[in-house]
């Protein structure tokens, strides 16, 4: 049995998700690196070989997230806009990233460390669940959503993956279906 359930040999048969390298990422922050660098050679992130999750704490990190998430639904954030009133959005790694922020000062940090906090930021404040449900599908390409980035680590990083964002507009959705025994459409 895997992880995310099914078999071994249908796990190896679906390709990870390049998001799991950006939850591995996201993650760095938290992980005690203080220790050994048993990484060398091993070809992963160094936090990755000198951090083991037991059971028990994936389990208490699925519970932390569902939460964050659960909070970051019912949250009204400031959305910054372009001219023409489109939410402003960075590219990484193949996903589209529409920023928002949990208060303006959030907004006024992300300004100074893109060199441009001289100039004024329109913004529109949006519930996280219209962000995640119909700003996300709206733009057409693979999208997550990233609250208050340029911080000081404490952004969070949401992903277009089945359980943030619409079925539809989620990238792991062939993948999930194909595990849950479903025609992927």
């Amino acid at each position: 049995m895997t992880e995310h359930g099914g078999d071994a040999d249908s796990a190896a048969r679906i390709p990870r998700s390049r998001l799991y390298d950006y939850m591995d990422l996201a993650r760095t922050d938290q992980r005690d690196t203080t220790g050994p660098d048993t990484s060398e050679g091993t070809g992963l992130p160094e936090h990755a070989a000198t951090f083991t999750d037991t059971p028990q704490e994936v389990r208490r990190r699925r519970r932390e997230f569902a939460v964050l998430l659960g909070t970051f639904r019912r949250t009204a954030v400031l959305v910054p806009v372009d001219e023409d009133e489109a939410p402003l959005t960075g590219d990484y790694g193949g996903i589209r990233w529409i920023y928002a922020f949990s208060d303006e000062t959030a907004l006024a940090r992300f300004a100074l460390a893109r060199g441009e906090g001289d100039r004024e930021w329109a913004y529109q404040r949006w519930l996280g669940a219209r962000l995640l449900d119909a700003g996300v599908p709206a733009v057409g390409v693979p999208c997550g959503v990233a609250l208050d980035v340029g911080g000081q680590g404490e952004g969070v990083l949401f992903p277009p993956v089945t359980g943030i964002v619409p079925d539809a507009a989620a990238v792991d959705r062939a993948a999930v279906e194909q595990t849950n025994g479903e025609t992927p459409r």
